[in-house]
């Protein structure tokens, strides 16, 4: 008979380590990547090219959601006592170890792209762990680096292809930008307690929660007359506003939705409408620029 107790051995650790990382998120970085490669070169890249550039985006976001249990281990002490590492599923050491590794295998996976590739993916590794070390709390600011560094997936993926005199790319990584900095200053407005215990700066702390949810849907009215301009500069026939009609429709009323919410978990909601909104987009639109 094992002498092992429950929750410990090989098992217990792997799931430890799958908490910590949260894949669900590193790999919709990849795919991010993987898009902007498909948008810029309108069609699907080469697996030399495919399969390097997911790596970068699953890789550089997992260190990001690593690091950020590592910085946040007193706080989650208190709000999150179950995270893998206040409840000592696995050790700071090992935190930073699988840190580490993550960092290596999403630069060198960078590295197989050109040093271009390495830089900007070095630039991203650099400010998503300086968010979380130091710049989480001052809110609009940390915001803007959290909605950059996602926006640079895309960039990443016309690097990738070698194509970034496509508009396009830059169309969606402005897009996306516009898009995740006015969720995460929604977001803020949903998390208000958690924010005020952290002592966070974010824009319903300071302004109040209407006018970060407005400011909010002002960003997200920005999204919808930014996805018109590839139509009225031509770089798209009017037939693909059957792509990017609905999308804006819906953006705008779960944003009017949003806006209105009055309890932290309809507004969650309504943010998770948001961001499923413009997946389905992206999806349907890389499916129809590749067939």
């Amino acid at each position: 008979m094992s002498d092992k107790s429950p929750g410990t051995g090989i098992a217990a650790k792997a799931k430890a380590v799958y908490d910590l990382v949260n894949p669900e998120l590193p790999v919709a970085a990849g795919v991010c990547v993987v898009v902007g490669e498909v948008i810029a070169s309108g069609a699907l890249p080469e697996i030399s090219i495919l399969i390097p550039g997911f790596l970068v985006g699953f890789f550089i976001s997992g260190t990001a959601m690593i690091t950020n249990d590592y910085f946040d281990l007193e706080v989650d002490r208190v709000n999150h006592p179950t995270r893998p590492l206040p409840s000592g599923r696995i050790s700071a050491n090992e935190v930073m170890i699988l840190a580490l590794l993550f960092s290596a295998a999403g630069l060198i996976a960078a590295g197989l792209l050109g040093p271009i590739a390495l830089a900007l993916a070095l630039v991203m590794w650099i400010i998503s762990n300086l968010y979380n070390w130091r710049y989480k709390e001052t809110g609009l600011f940390g915001n803007m680096m959290v909605a950059f560094c996602l926006s640079q997936l895309f960039v990443l993926g016309g690097v990738a292809v070698g194509r970034l005199d496509n508009p396009m790319l830059w169309t969606f990584a402005a897009l996306v930008f516009v898009f995740d900095l006015g969720e995460e200053i929604a977001g803020g407005a949903m998390d208000m307690e958690g924010d005020r215990k952290r002592s966070a700066r974010s824009i319903a702390l300071l302004y109040g929660r209407e006018n970060a949810l407005r400011l909010s849907g002002l960003l997200f009215g920005l999204f919808v007359l930014i996805s018109m301009i590839p139509f009225l500069m031509g770089w798209l026939g009017s037939s693909l506003l059957f792509v990017f009609v609905p999308m804006d429709l819906a953006i705008l009323y779960f944003a009017s939705k949003l806006m209105a919410s009055r309890r932290a978990e309809e507004g969650r909601m309504r943010i998770r409408q948001l961001y499923l909104s413009t997946m389905i987009f992206v999806i349907v639109f890389v499916i129809v620029s590749v067939f």
